[in-house]
């Protein structure tokens, strides 16, 4: 399902990085004293209870601002914050009251009309907690008193942002529909892959990185399987990326990638593997998505002295985290080599949807066991009793042992290797999870 977006919003120093680093569970956003410490925007993936949703902090919204140079820009990521976000936890501060700063971040949130909680933050005692009273004026519906740094009051906070967003129903994929997420750095050619797939001008095509600003659906037949595009706008490396549009379009980039079932990983053959696509591997492996690379351009190949086997075999040392990655060279611009993206497409999702009967998952796990026993520390030994496969998407294997914590991640990769050798999942993760079981 698509994940909801929720930013944190308000004037400087009210401690909006503060409550983002206690929701996202570990310190990520600069938290200090002096107003304006962030500047862009900080994004992640995060969890609440049952709920897993992006997380946005943003830059301060200030009535007088401390520096009139970057200004506009702060204000212009805010707004696209704003409109990106699904819902927004309007953040003040209880000991300073309602300030025009305040004032001028509501009259922001109001114009939006999206779901929105105030977090009355720095209530720390019974005498501050009559204090958030006054922020009922600012007309942005109920206000939660909350502490972010002695962490009192976010659950009441959360529960009420949550029941305020709609229902978001799972988008249903079967055998006959798959999501595929088009993924790389701005101007590698994902939008003029798309048209060229689909031959139809679906998504704009310049030579300008960042046109495409947002992610944008295109549906399409091939097969008789039906195909959803999720054609996103460039990711750079984090914290490297320009302030502005293409900073907050990145939060829907990770959203198109949690979505898919297929990421597309398009380098540009003119600058091939960089730090930024491996970045975007990273992310395509922290989704757990089946993936393979298609590297555009390649119509340049020869001025550039690249040749395939060269190519392929420097691609999947860079993505080792994408076992035996397929790849694809094309040139969206010729239309060469692009009639091979879509059956790749089917493959790579017939191993990342595969199904192995439970018999001869079993005889491969036991076999590799026979031949490589697990060591043993002292007179505690590690023993497997099962493994079956619990699930698809990814193929998820879960094996039932004694002492689980004893089989060293060596051996389990071995394990993966091993039913990686008999039955592929080429481009798609494995999924190894050991439950412990005493002896019978």
């Amino acid at each position: 399902m698509a994940l909801p977006v929720i930013a944190i919003i308000g004037r400087p120093n009210v401690g909006k990085s503060t409550l983002f680093n206690r929701l996202a569970g570990r310190r990520i956003a600069i938290v200090s004293d002096i107003p304006g410490t962030t500047r862009d925007r900080i994004s992640i993936d995060a969890e609440w209870g049952r709920h897993r949703y992006l997380l946005v902090d943003t830059a301060g919204v200030e009535d007088a601002p401390h520096d009139e140079l970057l200004w506009s820009d702060i204000r212009a990521q805010v707004e696209i914050a704003l409109n990106q976000a699904d819902a927004i936890i309007f953040t003040v501060d209880v000991s300073d009251g309602v300030t025009e700063s305040d004032q001028d971040a509501a009259q922001m949130v109001r114009r939006t009309e999206k779901p929105v909680v105030v977090a009355a933050n720095k209530v720390d005692s019974l005498a501050r907690e009559e204090l958030i009273y006054d922020f009922y004026a600012l007309g942005l519906g109920e206000v939660f008193p909350i502490s972010a740094y002695h962490d009192t009051g976010i659950g009441d906070l959360m529960e009420a942002l949550f029941n305020e967003l709609p229902p978001v129903e799972p988008e249903r994929s079967g055998p006959n529909s798959i999501r595929v997420a088009i993924a790389g750095r701005p101007n590698a050619g994902k939008s003029a892959l798309l048209n060229a797939l689909t031959g139809e001008n679906r998504a704009i095509v310049s030579p300008i990185p960042g046109t495409t600003r947002d992610t944008i659906d295109s549906v399409f037949e091939y097969e008789g399987t039906r195909i959803t595009f999720l054609d996103t706008a460039g990711l750079r490396r984090r914290g490297k990326a320009e302030a502005g549009i293409e900073k907050y379009s990145a939060i829907r980039t990770v959203g198109a990638i949690e979505r898919c079932y297929v990421a597309v990983l398009v380098l540009d053959a003119t600058e091939f593997v960089t730090a930024q696509d491996t970045h975007i591997g990273g992310y395509i492996n922290e989704a757990a998505r089946a993936a393979f690379v298609v590297v555009n351009k390649w119509d340049l190949a020869n001025e550039l002295s690249l040749n395939q086997a060269d190519a392929e075999e420097e691609i999947r040392n860079r993505f080792k985290f994408i076992p035996e990655v397929p790849v694809v060279f094309t040139s969206a611009l010729t239309g060469w080599g692009v009639d091979k993206v879509l059956p790749m497409i089917l493959t790579v999702y017939g191993e990342f949807s595969k199904q192995l009967p439970r018999a001869e998952v079993s005889r491969v796990v036991f076999d590799a066991m026979g031949e490589n026993p697990m060591p043993g520390f002292g007179s505690r030994r590690p023993r497997i009793f099962k493994c079956v496969q619990s699930r698809t998407s990814p193929p998820t294997f879960e094996f039932t042992a004694r002492n689980p914590e004893l089989i060293h991640f060596s051996y389990r990769r071995y394990l993966e290797n091993r039913l990686r050798a008999k039955f592929g999942f080429i481009g798609s993760p494995l999924k190894l999870s050991f439950q412990s079981r005493e002896d019978e």
